[in-house]
């Protein structure tokens, strides 16, 4: 009890302080810098990027249908000495990696039945749980999902070979040889005729003997599983389940589950095709398990609306638990609304308690003890709105951004164009509204917002307003250079982003 009172007192003070401080960030690294004026593969950009866990690992997929590791490097068991330890600033030390592995996980197919070229392009990346030193992740690209395991392996060479020259019966030197090992004074022949066995054979005959001769070691990546012909749409979201032993995929019109050693199964649990697909009103869009409780789970649509299911209702889940969507403002309605509304991107929180949820104008985020609304909405683009048409024209209406929370739930950050990204203060009474670049200065283009009482970028969206043609900084648009794709590192303030074909890493 007295430990509880102690909790609740904690807990009481840390409301009494306030909202955290605003976080000043600053580059880590880059990989895969370009270098000014260089041309970007369309192979090469990145498109997915997700920390494991334990954030000691980073992986990304990029259109190539590759998958990048990453591995972090300043942990405990990597620092020098004792005293290079108690000489380090921990109050600057930040997540640094370094590159560890890379492999090949799709390949282009062609689907012959319906006449469709399916890309290599890495759509989600998902870590399992670790065993005995390997690790395990799921990848899929808009038809198949794949299960890897990655591992070091010690490299075994040959030490010992059949016959030992030396002891050859009648000759007290090893003959010089040539291809395929025949000697160069010796016909092919030779072993059957000036070569005899004798009885009982070759002492010195023996099998060659592999041997690990050294501390080298190779990462190997192999796939364990492939998980194929379930959807008849493109994959949009992979999620693990808490259990370790499921995962869900979903594509516009369904949510099936998988066994992880089951590959040639699964059972869908969501299905929202009509039976007339004329009346096809909204699609989903993204999917997520709840972090903590494996029954439950969470999928977006291109309505703008979340439903919350649970799994012990019922094998197919037709009915949600929780609808979470905001009304429609009377007299705002346009041609762009339904377009706008559609959620890319949902996160739950760490502890299960908070969805994040990203449409093309706002970050929303919701408590799922409440759907009557969401508690707290961050204003990204609002002011793109005069431009909503050169939007649609162009296409970049239909961007899908990612968001991700810090692991505390006390921050949430999201993309934007012009390589920028958001990072807004979720804590109750934050007004911390950071706008950063994806570059060696991130601050280049920060702007100091007023306090205020408002979780929104109110005064943001008023400066784009004022001028249609620039961004929320006062600088000329960039369409096409978009920061979609973002993680958080789960315990520290460090972001990882992706700017076309290059990752960088922020921290606070």
């Amino acid at each position: 009890m007295k430990g509880g009172g102690d909790d609740a007192a904690s807990s009481a003070a840390a409301s009494a302080s306030g909202p955290p401080p605003s976080l000043e960030w600053r580059f880590s690294q880059v990989f895969g810098e370009r270098t000014a004026g260089e041309e970007v593969h369309e192979v090469d950009i990145i498109s997915a990027i997700e920390f494991d866990k334990s954030g000691d690992h980073l992986a990304t997929g990029d259109r190539g249908g590759r998958v990048v590791l990453f591995e972090r490097t300043d942990t405990k068991d990597n620092v020098g000495s004792r005293r290079d330890a108690e000489q380090m600033d921990y109050s600057v030390r930040h997540p640094e990696f370094r590159y560890k592995t890379e492999f090949q996980s799709h390949e282009p197919e062609f689907d012959y039945l319906k006449s469709l070229e399916i890309e290599e392009k890495i759509n989600k990346i998902r870590w399992c749980q670790p065993a005995n030193g390997a690790l395990f992740l799921l990848s899929t690209n808009d038809k198949t999902i794949k299960y890897w395991k990655v591992q070091e392996k010690k490299i075994k060479k040959i030490s010992e070979m059949n016959i030992d020259p030396s002891k050859d019966p009648g000759s007290s030197s090893p003959l010089p040889i040539i291809a395929n090992g025949v000697h160069a004074d010796k016909p092919q022949d030779y072993l059957s005729k000036d070569f005899p066995f004798p009885p009982g054979g070759i002492p010195s005959l023996r099998l060659p003997l592999v041997v690990v001769t050294s501390l080298e070691t190779s990462l190997v990546a192999r796939c364990r599983r492939v998980y194929a012909h379930a959807h008849d749409y493109h994959i949009n979201s992979i999620s693990n389940s808490s259990d370790g032993e499921t995962f869900i995929s979903a594509d516009d019109l369904r949510v099936n589950l998988w066994n992880l050693e089951v590959s040639n199964q699964s059972f869908n649990i969501v299905d929202v095709k009509p039976t007339n697909m004329e009346d096809l009103t909204e699609v989903i869009t993204s999917a997520e398990f709840h972090p903590i409780h494996c029954n439950m789970l969470a999928y977006s649509s291109s309505k703008g609306s979340i439903r919350l299911i649970d799994m012990r209702q019922s094998a197919l889940c037709d009915s949600h638990t929780k609808l979470f969507e905001e009304p429609e403002a009377p007299g705002s309605r346009s041609f762009f609304t339904e377009i706008i509304a559609s959620i890319s991107d949902i996160k739950f929180s760490k502890n299960g308690r908070y969805i994040l949820s990203r449409d093309y104008m706002t970050l929303k985020l919701w408590d799922i003890n409440m759907d009557s609304g969401p508690v707290a909405s961050y204003q990204v683009h609002e002011h793109l709105r005069p431009r909503l048409c050169d939007l649609y024209e162009n296409d970049s209406i239909f961007d899908k951004f990612e968001c991700c929370l810090s692991g505390d739930g006390s921050r949430v950050a999201t993309g934007s164009y012009s390589n920028l990204f958001r990072v807004f203060g979720a804590s109750q009474g934050s007004t911390e509204a950071a706008t950063l670049e994806a570059s060696k200065n991130p601050m280049r283009r920060q702007i100091q917002a007023p306090a205020r009482s408002s979780r929104s970028m109110t005064s943001v969206a008023r400066r784009g307003s004022e001028s249609p043609g620039s961004d929320a900084n006062g600088n000329a648009h960039d369409f096409t250079t978009k920061l979609l794709h973002m993680a958080w590192h789960p315990t520290e303030n460090s972001i990882a982003c992706a700017a076309a074909n290059s990752l960088y890493m922020y921290y606070g």
